[in-house]
């Protein structure tokens, strides 16, 4: 039987841990020691406590599996990342972190390894998609709005964050790369509200944060853009949190101890935005891909709306981020997918076969995505 290392065992890290451990024997790596209680139920993934921000911790862990999932924080994610293709391991990586994952791809062919980048919702699924269109037809226009939010939103802040508050409030302080009339520009995150109206949601106000990431160097598409998905009066609040300086990553003393604003924050919105164990929550994503195709202008719209599951007590946010990584997991480990380097999400989209394998994965799951072609005058 094979072996996947998963490291980062989270609300995220765990459903990935659970899912695989239904055909592979899976070690899940975290230093929360309380999370054992909740892996000792499980018959073939068992968790193994360890400090993984030290490198040569990470070689340890991993010496002896078949593929390592990177679920780790952004900001541990690059250099995990690198040291997992220094020991020749395949991977798939959903840590999201901000540095340029290209840099990585020569190491990654010179040590013939297979590294799935950015593999979760969005960035992932909505690659997929739209690296499936590019291959089949000219498009010139790409939008995604996505959002994961609880299903009973309280006041002041109408949101709750299934991962740490500081990667969230990395959305609203880094600034937003789009592309408009094929040239890349940057707009401040939380630009351009527009508002979107959703049947299972009602109303959600979208703004620019910069998730393009890898299609903005592999893609080329005249008008290119993501925005995130709130509940009215989100941003607002975030907008003066922003202004005022509570997101300065820069160091500031007071009273003799030195913290960045930032940091504090993250603290302090901790309580109010913890996604407490069974607490229901949704994922919304509405991905629209307009071109020509077959001597007509056409829309491709996709659109994502996935619950909680109270069966399996599965968030929404773990589950869609989770089955994607899973399904380019067993890709690799059933030997279906071997092309070596850095590997975005939206080159699983070039081929029928590993693109139509990725969605039925998802679905046997429970998650679907409700696809429509309009036409377009």
């Amino acid at each position: 039987m094979k072996k996947v290392t998963v490291l980062g065992s989270g609300m995220v890290g765990k459903a990935i841990a659970i899912d695989l451990s239904q055909k592979y024997k899976v070690q899940a790596v975290d230093q929360n020691k309380y999370l054992r209680k909740e892996f000792d139920k499980l018959k073939k993934a068992y968790l193994n406590i360890v400090d993984l921000s030290k490198k040569s911790n990470i070689k340890n862990v991993i010496k002896d599996c078949d593929l390592v999932i990177n679920a780790l924080p952004g900001f541990m994610g690059f250099q995990a990342l690198k040291t997992i293709i220094k020991e020749k391991k395949n991977v798939v990586d959903i840590s999201f972190f901000p540095e340029d994952p290209f840099k990585l791809n020569k190491l990654a062919q010179k040590n013939n390894v297979t590294a799935i980048i950015d593999c979760g919702v969005a960035p992932g699924m909505s690659n997929i998609l739209l690296g499936y269109h590019y291959h089949n037809m000219k498009v010139t226009d790409y939008k995604c709005y996505v959002g994961g939010l609880p299903a009973n939103p309280v006041e002041p802040f109408k949101y709750k964050a299934p991962f740490s508050p500081v990667d969230v409030l990395e959305e609203y302080t880094r600034p937003a790369r789009l592309v408009e009339d094929g040239e890349i520009v940057e707009k401040p995150a939380l630009s351009e509200p527009e508002g979107l109206h959703f049947d299972e949601t009602g109303s959600l106000v979208a703004f620019n944060t910069d998730g393009l990431r890898t299609l903005l160097k592999t893609i080329d598409v005249a008008n290119m853009s993501e925005k995130t998905l709130r509940y009215p009066g989100h941003r607002k609040i975030m907008s003066i949190f922003k202004e005022s300086g509570f997101f300065d990553k820069k160091p500031i003393s007071m009273n003799g101890c030195t913290i960045s604003p930032l940091n504090f924050t993250s603290k302090i919105l901790l309580p109010h935005w913890e996604l407490k164990p069974g607490e229901k929550e949704f994922t919304v994503m509405l991905v629209k891909i307009r071109g020509q195709q077959d001597g007509r202008q056409v829309e491709h719209v996709y659109k994502l709306f996935d619950e909680f599951n109270s069966k399996t007590k599965t968030s929404s946010m773990a589950r869609t981020t989770g089955y994607t990584c899973t399904a380019a997991a067993n890709l690799i480990l059933e030997e279906n997918y071997d092309r070596k380097g850095i590997i975005p999400p939206e080159y699983l989209g070039i081929n029928d076969k590993e693109f139509n394998y990725i969605l039925d994965y998802q679905t046997q799951r429970g998650i679907t995505y409700k696809h429509q072609i309009d036409d377009v005058e």
